[in-house]
């Protein structure tokens, strides 16, 4: 059987028929081995009147959601190598909105950790629904001030009990602004995407470089309030009310599935101290398990019992998931990286089936991946 013929099926049989999503593709890559992937679904075609399509492709660009975190993980200890930014530095010292707040003495470690006692989410959009202006000032003191009720003062050397909080991300992009003196998308192409020779980005970094841009993107959720069908456009509201087609540091970066996979390769690279990108105790220090939950920083760990990578990976496989139907995950043992992208936030997001798709794909993917390893027989 051809090897993304595999690929084809799991998605065909997890994503297309239970309707979790209109567009996927998929893919695994194993050490220097050419990626393997696949793509199955439709998009609306622009200019061709209703109800018309095209294929989704390999290179279909996806909205990438919350998989941006471990990107702005890795370049944030690109910089910190070099001495840019120290990880133990005070969120306050570096981010002049967060000087007062109730994180001003929190170091940026465990905002990466989300261990700095935020909240999950606020919803810091809302003036814009509501036909006012937005300021982004205010807006990211009210996320450096969103503490939890329970987590009061400073936090001890480990942090408060880990709550997944989009809040201290956003606060980790503009951190990264403020010292760089530029947009966090810019410096992600610095530090990330060009020394990967990869094409992820931002919306206004892919629209400038790719002229179909509009075309090749699938569209994610219908929002009244944002004129309709969103496509091209980040999906998080936050991201989009502060960042607009830029980035933020949870969520505003888009790329196609060998991007991802290029991404998780060279991380799976760097631990194995073989590239000059990143250095191993860089990745170390993002990957290492922390006391409390499977949250690491920048990375979330396989959890215990069931886990949207599956049961095929090792314990020690960290990934990442997207609200809009994303996954990356990473087994360092067998050094595999396996990459999920949906839509399924599209046409609403209300619409759960993704649990189920993603251990049904992700396990396929590494069943698929361990037979390209040495001795084992090839699927």
């Amino acid at each position: 059987m051809v090897k993304n013929q595999l690929i084809l099926d799991v998605l065909q049989r997890a994503v297309l028929e239970p309707q979790v999503a209109k567009a996927a593709t998929a893919g695994y890559a194993v050490g220097s081995a050419p990626a393997v992937i696949a793509a199955v679904g439709e998009l609306p075609a622009l200019g061709f009147g209703v109800g018309t399509t095209t294929a989704v492709r390999p290179d279909t660009i996806f909205d990438l959601a919350s998989v941006s975190k471990p990107i702005v993980a890795c370049a944030l200890a690109r910089l910190a190598s070099r001495g840019v930014i120290e990880l133990q530095a005070p969120l306050g010292a570096l981010l002049p909105e967060a000087r007062g707040s109730r994180s001003e003495r929190v170091p940026l470690e465990l905002f990466l950790a989300h261990r700095a006692g935020l909240d999950a989410h606020r919803s810091l959009f809302s003036p814009l629904w509501l036909g006012r202006p937005l300021s982004r000032a205010l807006s990211l003191r009210k996320a450096a001030d969103a503490r939890r009720p329970e987590c009061q003062g400073q936090p001890e050397p480990h942090g408060f009990a880990p709550i997944y909080s989009d809040l201290g991300y956003l606060l980790l992009g503009a951190t990264i602004e403020a010292v760089c003196r530029e947009p966090l998308d810019v410096v992600i192409e610095r530090e990330v995407a060009k020394p990967l020779g990869i094409a992820l980005g931002s919306a206004r970094q892919l629209r400038a470089r790719r002229a179909s841009f509009d075309r090749d993107v699938a569209p994610t959720e219908v929002v009244r309030a944002r004129g309709g069908l969103v496509r091209g456009v980040v999906h998080d509201e936050n991201a989009w009310a502060l960042s607009g087609h830029a980035a933020s540091g949870h969520a505003g970066l888009f790329g196609t599935v060998s991007d991802v996979l290029g991404f998780g390769s060279a991380v799976l690279n760097a631990l194995r101290g073989e590239s000059s990108w990143l250095a191993r105790a860089a990745v170390q220090t993002l990957i290492v398990p922390r006391p409390g939950g499977s949250l690491r920083a920048g990375f979330d760990g396989k959890s215990a019992g069931a886990s949207s990578a599956g049961a095929t990976c090792g314990p020690d496989t960290f990934g990442h998931l997207g609200f809009t139907g994303t996954s990356l995950w990473c087994d360092p043992t067998a050094g595999i990286a396996t990459v999920l992208l949906t839509n399924r936030v599209h046409p609403t997001r209300e619409n759960p089936r993704i649990r189920v798709a993603r251990p049904l794909v992700h396990d396929a993917l590494f069943e698929a991946a361990k037979g390209l390893l040495p001795g084992r027989p090839e699927p």
